[in-house]
């Protein structure tokens, strides 16, 4: 559980730094920093499921 903690910080910081960091008006960076943390999340949760099935024996 700790590391979905850890995985939503590092996705909020980077999320609010690639949004700061785009063009485009203040709502249109506000939409990318939200679609970039859902994209983290959403994408993680993904690999994770996908490589919870992988042996690695």
């Amino acid at each position: 559980m700790i590391h979905f903690v850890y995985l939503l910080i590092f996705a909020l910081f980077v999320s609010l730094v690639f949004g700061a960091i785009s063009n485009g008006t203040n709502k249109e960076r506000i939409i990318y920093g939200v679609k970039t943390f859902l994209q983290f999340v959403v994408i993680s949760l993904i690999m994770a499921w996908i490589f919870y099935f992988i042996p690695f024996k």
